[in-house]
């Protein structure tokens, strides 16, 4: 891998970004909204629920976790979808671009993305209503991490539906998270769930994020059992993903359409 061209595609998007006002504004607008409508529905519910007495921010840690995790996978589309329409992305190849190289840029810059976004909203909840995602002390940095590969391995999944498939797969790519949404238990405990679902959303890692995240807040105690288990599920997702993503461009590469793939968007 040579890291001066990872760090070259890095600056592309990053200038892409920096240099243009209203994709500034894009990143932050929908952060700052949401954060700040949970901030008031998260102080409603602690002043109605015994549930939440005593950890005022539950909800709305939760959902600043949620949206860094959203953030981060649809950035990474969003990306990977800005080479394609700008036919860009068979110049990466001639370049040449190892495709290792081109995931590499896109992981970094997805983070960037998230963070512009996510930063001014987590700034605004401690004065509009007190609370910092501090109080989660150390814990934090592995809940934020578990998230970042997370949501990376969704962005790899989308993007190997969109070499496989093509414009055809593009509404999936924004639809993934709110299909696992519910699975992933971020406003809610596990029990919530009926039996089978709850089946289903212990193969997520965010179900670990997310009660650890409570655990932490209400019953001010640390399991790193929680944190161990999202990870193993986080390296075997990642890895299933970064396989799927090659076998994907492998069998574009092969039908010839990776040559096409940007004339398919100007022909939809």
């Amino acid at each position: 891998m040579n890291f001066s061209r990872v760090y070259g595609l890095f600056l592309r998007h990053f200038f892409l970004i920096s240099q243009s006002f209203p994709r500034i504004i894009d990143l932050i607008y929908w952060p700052v909204i949401q954060i700040t409508l949970w901030g008031f529905i998260s102080n409603f519910f602690a002043s109605h629920s015994t549930y939440y007495n005593g950890a005022v921010g539950v909800i709305l840690s939760c959902a600043i976790l949620y949206d860094f995790l959203f953030r981060t996978s649809i950035g990474f589309n969003i990306l990977f979808l800005e080479e394609i329409w700008s036919r860009n992305f068979t110049n990466l190849f001639i370049a040449p671009m190892k495709i290792s190289e081109i995931i590499a840029s896109l992981v970094f810059t997805a983070l960037i993305r998230a963070l512009i976004g996510l930063v001014p909203a987590i700034l605004l909840t401690s004065p509009l209503f007190g609370i910092s995602l501090l109080n989660l002390g150390i814990p934090l940095f592995f809940l934020f991490l578990s998230l970042y590969i997370f949501g990376i391995t969704l962005g790899l999944l989308v993007s190997a539906g969109l070499l496989r498939f093509g414009p055809s797969f593009e509404n999936i790519s924004w639809s993934t998270l709110f299909l696992l949404a519910p699975f992933g238990c971020v406003y809610y405990p596990l029990e919530t769930l009926p039996e089978i679902f709850q089946t289903i959303a212990l193969g997520l890692p965010l179900v670990y994020i997310f009660e650890e995240t409570r655990n932490i807040l209400i019953h001010q105690t640390f399991n790193f059992e929680n944190i161990s288990k999202a990870f193993y599920l986080n390296v075997v997702y990642l890895i299933m993903a970064i396989s799927v993503f090659y076998y994907s461009f492998a069998q574009a590469r092969k039908k010839g359409s990776l040559i096409n793939i940007g004339e398919w968007w100007c022909a939809t």
